[in-house]
């Protein structure tokens, strides 16, 4: 994959977020906190790296006790409503997608029967049906641009 994030790219992450990414080497970091919930997460986006023998883009998501990553992301979705971001990795017929949301929550899952995302969620059961209706979005993501 030679896609990569775009300065662009992470001027529209960083509006959703409410916070800029700055740039510390080869990624942009993004750091959440929320007071309130008792929230801190920094989200790490490294572009086109070397992955192995590819090259690829990787997320990082810390949180106090908690690493998620997800390599060779190939797109996004902001929601710009919900304050979220959805970063997204297709391989054939599956979907693993990490979900940052504005106020430092994050979520993470993992391969997502990608049939699900626009199938009858009345046939499946609910546990099930959470992933399907997060990562249905993932059905219009936003592509990096190729560099």
């Amino acid at each position: 994959m030679k896609s990569t994030f775009t300065k662009s790219d992470i001027t529209a992450i960083g509006k959703v977020l409410g916070v800029d990414g700055k740039l510390k080497g080869n990624n942009f970091r993004f750091e959440l906190s929320n007071s309130k919930e008792n929230r801190q997460l920094a989200l790490e986006i490294y572009p086109n790296i070397s992955i192995g023998k590819k090259k690829g883009n990787l997320i990082s998501a810390y949180t106090h006790n908690t690493h998620f990553q997800l390599q060779f992301c190939n797109g996004y979705v902001v929601s710009r409503d919900v304050g979220e971001v959805t970063f997204i990795g297709e391989s054939k017929d599956r979907v693993s997608a990490i979900v940052i949301e504005k106020e430092g929550g994050c979520t993470f899952y993992a391969n997502v029967d990608r049939k699900i995302l626009s199938g009858d969620y009345r046939m499946i059961s609910i546990d099930v049906m959470l992933a399907g209706i997060a990562l249905s979005l993932t059905q219009e993501e936003k592509k990096p641009k190729k560099k």
